[in-house]
């Protein structure tokens, strides 16, 4: 491990135990916190999740969810559960609308009212209200904390239990290991549990699709320094799973993003070809997998910052 990775891991990485209710509630002040949950048809999870979060007011400010065109009543159950909620198309109309995560999250930025957004995918079959908590807490604590990283063990995945998923095993970490090896003490890069401060969030872009994490990992790293993030074991998570196809294409997602960063001026090719078998037959199936990035929110004319 580079040894400034090494160094990091060992004073920056705390455990969800070491952040108790009340100590945050006292650090808390007068400190805003925003929860927001992407989501895209995740009516089966998103409503306990949405009432989980609501246990902890008011340590948490408000509670939204962005809703990313679902075609279920993802909408209508987080909003009985009591959730704000908003359609990504109804923020700011006039930057105009596009599919996957990046999107929400960066348009959370401008329907959220709190000093400190925490992130949380509303997939979780397993959500606990430390997920909230852990990732406050080196925030609340270091003025200095500018973004917390999840990591947690994920069952029922084929790589050692404190590794992230395929996409990161296969892909993220070689990449980043390879052009950051300062972040490689990172245990879980893509995890969507993370938090951070609205003056870091609306001062960065936002990679597109399932870029956005490894993006704003490695944009929070250059811009503001490795002691900038923190990373809390959140113990044990669990999620729906995606078939191996869907992980390609996020694979390809995550490199374009990063590839972006290392070589700006290299652009590449904007399409990962898959193929599909019908009968006797094998045919190409074409995905974008290359967005550009949402400008630095501070930047967009609409947005107002609270």
């Amino acid at each position: 491990m580079h040894p400034d990775a090494a160094a990091w891991f060992a004073k920056r990485t705390s455990t969800w135990h070491d952040w108790s209710l009340a100590d945050l509630r006292r650090r808390k002040g007068d400190t805003r916190v925003s929860v927001v949950l992407p989501a895209l048809d995740e009516e089966p999870t998103v409503a306990e999740i949405v009432t989980g979060v609501r246990t902890l007011i008011p340590l948490v400010d408000e509670v939204v969810v962005v809703d990313s065109g679902s075609v279920d009543r993802t909408a209508e159950v987080a909003r009985r559960a009591g959730a704000t909620v908003h359609h990504r198309d109804d923020i700011l109309p006039g930057t105009g609308s596009r599919p996957g995560k990046g999107e929400v999250l960066w348009k959370a930025l401008a329907v959220t009212t709190g000093d400190i957004l925490v992130y949380v995918d509303a997939d979780l079959t397993d959500f606990r209200p430390h997920f909230v908590t852990g990732l406050l807490g080196p925030l609340l604590e270091d003025p200095a904390t500018l973004m917390v990283k999840a990591f947690y063990d994920r069952p029922l995945l084929d790589v050692s239990a404190a590794g992230g998923g395929r996409v990161t095993e296969l892909a993220a970490r070689p990449l980043l290991n390879a052009y950051f090896p300062e972040l490689a003490g990172v245990v879980q890069p893509l995890a969507g549990e993370y938090a951070a401060r609205r003056s870091l969030l609306e001062s960065l872009p936002f990679a597109a699709g399932y870029g956005v994490e490894t993006g704003l990992l490695i944009d929070t790293y250059r811009a503001a320094g490795l002691d900038a993030v923190a990373q809390v074991d959140l113990g044990q998570r669990t999620h729906g799973h995606q078939d191996t196809a869907a992980l390609g294409r996020m694979a390809a997602t995550i490199l374009h993003t990063i590839h972006a960063r290392v070589f700006p001026d290299r652009p590449t090719w904007p399409t990962l070809t898959q193929f599909v078998r019908h009968d006797d037959t094998v045919t190409t199936a074409e995905h974008d997998v290359a967005h550009p990035d949402r400008p630095p929110m501070v930047t967009v004319p609409e947005y107002r910052s609270p």
